[in-house]
């Protein structure tokens, strides 16, 4: 073989070989075997949906910043903001009259959505009883008064307590013997206070009596004022009131007599004539309902009357200047109404005509001072419209 037919050979098995290196590039090549899908995984459920906050409106007699009725029970609509946070939302409509407007502002308080309404004075009453029936899922509750329905109960507390308190102290403190009592409107509520804080005092002093000028309103300082003057001008030298102002304190600062706040702590507004407070605390009240209505434990025709014993009254702030044995009497009664030891109303009790009201060895029921209409002994002049 010559050298140009070895040569032809070589170049033929190169081309050979690069042509078969070329075929082996050109082939499938081998995929890696696919990896497992991950398994899947479990959503977690969707978070429950919040539910709305309970709406709750209270209607207000008088100004928030009338220091007694209404501040004592706006401070109870901020308890339950407090206790309750975003599970709740409150509103208020001030200065509704005890008339026709009462019944459109409470009728708008439903319209509006909410669901537990409180009217907080006894001329609400009647409104409320027409405009519950139309919003059967509106939870009515009525302040003082007595008359209830499916959707609406009433709620009071035992001001008389507090009134007896102050009646203790305004005995001893006394140096006419004479004591003011600036009433609102003759209705059983107001007039169980003038005959508790008569009989309080006389339990310090059997030889007080009392006088008693109506402004026939709750809130009215500039009649309230006149009738306080009436009452110091005639004698008195300890005043007492049922009315929302602290108007009485007040005129009683400017003679240089004593006096009683009420409904709330009214030391500020006369502290030289303070004796004490006699105060109400209606935040546990409406605790206690709003976590009914939020738990669906809310229910209509009943009603709730709430004193010392739960925390709904007491008798604050009282002056350096009441006697110790005074103070210590004020707690012993205190404690007793606690503990149901100590019964203000027991006989026997007599009316300023001498007519035995509660007979010896007796008490007198829920249902009696309810429909309350005398003057015990000791309360000079006549109940208005009393037969």
């Amino acid at each position: 073989m010559t050298d140009l037919q070895k040569r032809s050979l070589l170049k033929i098995a190169a081309l050979t070989a690069v042509a078969s290196a070329a075929l082996v590039g050109c082939g499938k090549k081998e995929e890696p075997a696919p990896a497992p899908a991950p398994a899947p995984v479990a959503s977690a459920p969707a978070p429950a949906p919040k539910p709305e906050p309970l709406k709750i409106a209270f209607a207000y007699v008088g100004p928030v910043g009338d220091g007694g009725w209404t501040f004592a029970h706006d401070n109870g609509r901020k308890a339950l903001e407090k206790e309750f946070g975003d599970k709740i939302v409150t509103s208020f409509v001030e200065n509704v009259p005890e008339s026709a407007d009462a019944e459109r502002v409470i009728r708008d308080m439903a319209t509006q959505g909410n669901k537990l309404i409180f009217g907080t004075t006894f001329g609400y009453m009647e409104p409320m009883l027409k405009v519950a029936p139309d919003f059967k899922d509106v939870k009515f509750e009525h302040a003082t008064g007595y008359k209830q329905a499916d959707n609406m109960r009433t709620y009071d507390s035992r001001t008389y307590e507090g009134a007896y308190l102050a009646g203790v102290i305004a005995g001893k403190m006394t140096k006419s013997n004479t004591l003011g009592v600036v009433g609102s409107i003759p209705i059983p509520e107001v007039i169980r206070n003038i005959n508790a804080f008569t009989l309080g005092a006389q339990s310090s002093n059997p030889k007080v009596k009392t006088k008693v000028v109506w402004v026939n309103g709750w809130f009215d300082p500039p009649k309230e004022t006149e009738a306080a003057t009436s009452l110091m001008n005639g004698g008195a030298d300890v005043l007492f009131q049922n009315t929302d102002s602290p108007a009485v304190l007040k005129a009683a600062e400017a003679k240089g007599k004593r006096a009683f706040g009420w409904d709330s702590d009214m030391t500020a507004y006369g502290p030289k004539a303070h004796l004490a407070s006699a105060v109400i605390n209606w935040g546990p009240y409406y605790i206690k309902s709003t976590r009914e209505a939020l738990e669906g434990k809310w229910t209509g025709n009943v009603g709730a009357w709430w004193g010392v014993k739960e925390g709904a009254i007491d008798i604050v702030s009282i002056a350096e200047d009441v006697p110790a044995e005074t103070k210590a009497k004020v707690e012993e009664v205190k404690k007793g109404l606690a503990e149901g030891t100590f019964n203000i109303w027991a006989g026997p009790i007599t009316d300023n005509t001498g007519k035995v009201q509660v007979a010896k060895d007796t008490v007198a029921d829920d249902k009696f001072l309810g429909g309350l209409s005398f003057y015990v002994k000791g309360v000079e002049g006549k109940v208005p419209g009393a037969k």
